[in-house]
Protein backbone atom coordinates (compact mmCIF):
# COMPACT_ATOMS: atom_id res chain seq x y z
CA UNK A 1 0.00 0.00 0.00
CA UNK A 2 1.61 3.30 -0.53
CA UNK A 3 1.99 5.94 1.87
CA UNK A 4 -0.13 9.04 2.01
CA UNK A 5 1.36 12.01 3.07
CA UNK A 6 -0.57 14.52 5.44
CA UNK A 7 -1.35 17.08 3.01
CA UNK A 8 -2.80 13.69 0.90
CA UNK A 9 -5.00 12.69 3.81
CA UNK A 10 -6.44 16.37 4.26
CA UNK A 11 -7.39 16.42 0.82
CA UNK A 12 -9.02 13.23 0.84
CA UNK A 13 -10.70 14.43 4.02
CA UNK A 14 -11.91 17.64 2.51
CA UNK A 15 -13.23 15.75 -1.13
CA UNK A 16 -14.75 12.48 0.78
CA UNK A 17 -18.56 13.36 2.17
CA UNK A 18 -18.81 10.29 3.95
CA UNK A 19 -16.66 10.27 7.25
CA UNK A 20 -17.36 6.50 6.94
CA UNK A 21 -15.73 5.74 3.43
CA UNK A 22 -12.93 7.97 4.60
CA UNK A 23 -12.31 6.53 7.78
CA UNK A 24 -12.47 3.00 6.36
CA UNK A 25 -10.09 3.80 3.06
CA UNK A 26 -7.29 5.08 5.42
CA UNK A 27 -7.70 2.88 8.32
CA UNK A 28 -4.15 2.16 8.24
CA UNK A 29 -2.76 5.38 8.00
CA UNK A 30 -4.08 6.49 11.17
CA UNK A 31 -1.56 6.88 14.22
CA UNK A 32 -2.12 4.62 17.05
CA UNK A 33 1.12 5.79 18.93
CA UNK A 34 0.86 7.38 22.16
CA UNK A 35 3.26 9.97 23.09
CA UNK A 36 5.53 7.33 25.40
CA UNK A 37 6.19 5.36 22.38
CA UNK A 38 7.18 8.16 19.90
CA UNK A 39 9.45 9.39 22.57
CA UNK A 40 10.43 5.99 23.51
CA UNK A 41 11.22 5.54 19.41
CA UNK A 42 13.32 8.38 19.55
CA UNK A 43 15.56 7.94 22.81
CA UNK A 44 16.54 4.23 21.60
CA UNK A 45 18.43 6.38 18.28
CA UNK A 46 20.22 8.09 21.07
CA UNK A 47 23.41 7.09 22.96
CA UNK A 48 22.54 8.74 26.17
CA UNK A 49 21.65 7.19 29.26
CA UNK A 50 17.96 8.56 31.16
CA UNK A 51 20.08 10.15 33.68
CA UNK A 52 21.70 12.24 30.66
CA UNK A 53 18.61 12.92 29.25
CA UNK A 54 16.78 13.68 32.50
CA UNK A 55 19.58 15.99 33.30
CA UNK A 56 19.44 17.74 29.77
CA UNK A 57 15.71 18.16 29.97
CA UNK A 58 15.74 19.66 33.29
CA UNK A 59 13.55 17.06 35.21
CA UNK A 60 14.06 14.48 37.49
CA UNK A 61 14.33 10.92 36.78
CA UNK A 62 11.32 10.02 38.43
CA UNK A 63 9.21 12.21 36.28
CA UNK A 64 11.39 10.94 33.13
CA UNK A 65 10.74 7.31 33.88
CA UNK A 66 6.87 8.08 34.36
CA UNK A 67 6.32 9.71 30.89
CA UNK A 68 8.34 6.93 29.26
CA UNK A 69 6.20 4.31 31.38
CA UNK A 70 3.03 6.41 30.11
CA UNK A 71 1.94 7.02 33.65
CA UNK A 72 2.35 10.81 33.11
CA UNK A 73 1.64 13.15 30.45
CA UNK A 74 4.11 15.89 30.24
CA UNK A 75 2.65 19.45 29.55
CA UNK A 76 3.42 20.95 26.27
CA UNK A 77 6.97 22.99 27.42
CA UNK A 78 7.91 19.61 29.54
CA UNK A 79 7.57 17.98 26.01
CA UNK A 80 9.39 20.71 24.96
CA UNK A 81 12.29 20.00 26.94
CA UNK A 82 12.20 16.50 26.17
CA UNK A 83 12.67 16.93 22.84
CA UNK A 84 15.41 19.40 23.35
CA UNK A 85 17.54 17.09 25.66
CA UNK A 86 16.78 14.56 23.21
CA UNK A 87 18.19 16.28 20.33
CA UNK A 88 15.15 16.11 18.34
CA UNK A 89 14.54 17.54 14.92
CA UNK A 90 12.02 20.37 14.30
CA UNK A 91 10.04 18.04 12.86
CA UNK A 92 9.92 15.44 15.11
CA UNK A 93 9.34 17.85 17.66
CA UNK A 94 6.17 19.04 15.68
CA UNK A 95 5.00 15.32 15.28
CA UNK A 96 4.95 14.73 18.77
CA UNK A 97 3.28 17.99 20.20
CA UNK A 98 0.74 17.21 17.39
CA UNK A 99 0.50 13.45 18.80
CA UNK A 100 -0.31 15.32 22.31
CA UNK A 101 -2.91 17.09 20.93
CA UNK A 102 -0.40 20.66 22.12
CA UNK A 103 -0.34 23.25 19.40
CA UNK A 104 2.67 22.95 17.06
CA UNK A 105 5.49 25.76 17.38
CA UNK A 106 4.56 28.63 15.72
CA UNK A 107 6.81 30.93 13.91
CA UNK A 108 4.86 33.88 14.41
CA UNK A 109 4.67 33.81 18.14
CA UNK A 110 8.13 35.16 19.39
CA UNK A 111 8.51 32.82 21.74
CA UNK A 112 7.86 29.70 20.18
CA UNK A 113 9.82 31.63 16.89
CA UNK A 114 12.75 31.12 20.18
CA UNK A 115 12.17 27.92 21.02
CA UNK A 116 12.05 26.50 17.53
CA UNK A 117 15.40 28.13 16.67
CA UNK A 118 16.58 26.87 19.24
CA UNK A 119 15.61 23.03 18.55
CA UNK A 120 16.87 23.60 14.49
CA UNK A 121 20.49 24.62 15.56
CA UNK A 122 20.77 22.32 18.51
CA UNK A 123 21.23 25.10 21.65
CA UNK A 124 20.87 23.33 24.74
CA UNK A 125 18.13 23.94 27.16
CA UNK A 126 20.12 26.70 29.44
CA UNK A 127 20.69 28.76 26.60
CA UNK A 128 17.11 28.64 25.12
CA UNK A 129 15.74 29.54 28.40
CA UNK A 130 17.96 32.35 28.84
CA UNK A 131 17.19 33.71 25.41
CA UNK A 132 13.40 33.43 26.08
CA UNK A 133 14.31 35.06 29.68
CA UNK A 134 16.16 38.33 28.04
CA UNK A 135 13.24 38.82 25.65
CA UNK A 136 10.10 38.43 28.58
CA UNK A 137 9.33 35.57 27.67
CA UNK A 138 7.93 32.83 29.48
CA UNK A 139 10.75 30.12 30.21
CA UNK A 140 10.27 26.30 29.79
CA UNK A 141 11.64 25.68 33.14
Amino acid sequence: MKEKSTSDLSQELMRDANIDHYIHENQSFFSDKSVSDLLSQLYEKKTMTKAALARKAGMSEIYLHQVFSGRRNPSRDRLLCLCIGLGCSLEETQRLLQQASYAQLYPRIKRDAIISHGILHGTDLNDINDKLFSENEKTLL
